[in-house]
């Protein structure tokens, strides 16, 4: 039984990783491999359908992909084109192709049924490509299920201890939650009122205390969390203060690991070069605390060393809605293969 969902769109890359110099990427298990043919992403399997050398291995020639073991080439749709030293192309001698959609810098692959790949089901993210937002963006990869991460990211708490010197303080495990369930979607917002906010927001926005804070994580299951942030007056209403978007989309690569897409925005200090810096040090220190409890959680259930399920408290109720829906698309799919 599959333990991926693939009947949906992921973030395979930023638009600017793709050029025409093929990269590798395991996206839900299976090699893919991305280019640009005349501009445009495109996504084919990773393996030759000659000796199932690496695509990824090869080079771009006049918009086709050049496998660099015995020079079989392939057009955008996956077809051979040409087979050295002679001209007759064997029959059904293709590569699959993935669906893919380029959008606000992100570029999106479909990993299951191409005919059910449906791009106006693509979650928006239009703060990436606003000039009236600003921010910083990284690529990673976490040596850790995607489902620890989504439990990251729906149980913020952890900001308080594991993140303490930069976006933590204790008003992120004082204040409760509320938490908003939709067909596709799990919301969890939290407000903090009259907190001390914390050092990276007192040094990018230049508040001092106290100030009322909020932070509200969407997941649009089953792969993308935004997270709009804002921190403002006592009392003012939210639309008053300085807001952060903070996107975070994720990408199974396998069982135990996965691809994650990081970006956080925002609508004040546009185009203040310094405010990135800051911001791009402070963050990229927060993502590998991140990295180092997941991995270190993930080394513990490999090793059989869970000790039982989570006991999970009031503050996981976002995490215990996120991961029964997840379970359900997974066994949808299934049901569907068989």
């Amino acid at each position: 039984m599959s333990q991926y969902i693939t009947e949906t769109w992921y973030v395979a890359a930023w638009s600017e990783e793709i050029t025409g110099k093929p990269i590798s990427r395991t996206i839900c298990g299976k090699p893919v491999v991305l280019f640009r043919s005349d501009g445009e992403a495109i996504a084919l399997h990773d393996a030759c359908a000659h000796r199932q050398y690496p695509l990824s291995a090869g080079t771009v020639i006049d918009g086709h992909l050049r496998c660099g073991y015995h020079g079989f080439e392939y057009g955008a749709d996956g077809v051979c084109v040409r087979v050295p030293g002679q001209d007759v192309i064997p029959g059904n001698t293709h590569v699959r192709a993935y669906p893919v959609v380029e959008r606000d810098g992100w570029v999106w692959i479909w990993p299951g049924d191409p005919d059910n790949a449906d791009r106006e089901s693509i979650p928006a993210t239009t703060w990436l490509s606003d000039p009236e937002w600003d921010g910083v963006r990284f690529t990673n990869r976490y040596e850790c299920s995607s489902g620890l991460l989504h439990d990251n990211l729906l149980d913020l708490t952890h900001e308080a201890f594991l993140h303490e010197s930069s976006i933590g303080d204790e008003a992120v495990f004082t204040n409760g939650i509320t938490v908003e369930v939709t067909a596709a979607a799990v919301v969890v917002d939290r407000f903090m009122p009259r907190c001390h906010p914390s050092d990276l927001y007192v040094t990018a926005m230049g508040v001092k205390p106290p100030v009322d804070r909020w932070h509200t994580t969407e997941f649009n299951l089953p792969n993308l969390h935004v997270i709009h942030c804002g921190v403002g007056q006592p009392g003012a209403s939210r639309k008053d203060g300085y807001h952060l978007e903070v996107l975070n989309a994720i990408t199974p690569e396998s069982e135990t690991s996965c691809h994650y897409f990081y970006a956080n925005v925002r609508d004040f200090a546009i185009g203040d070069e310094q405010i990135n810096g800051i911001m791009r040090a402070s963050l990229e220190k927060v993502l590998e605390e991140d990295r180092f409890a997941l991995e270190k959680q993930q080394a513990v259930l490999d090793a059989g060393n869970a000790g039982g399920p989570d006991r999970l408290i009031a503050q996981d109720a976002g995490v215990a809605r996120a991961r029964r829906m997840l379970r359900q698309m997974i066994e949808a799919e299934n049901r569907e293969r068989q």
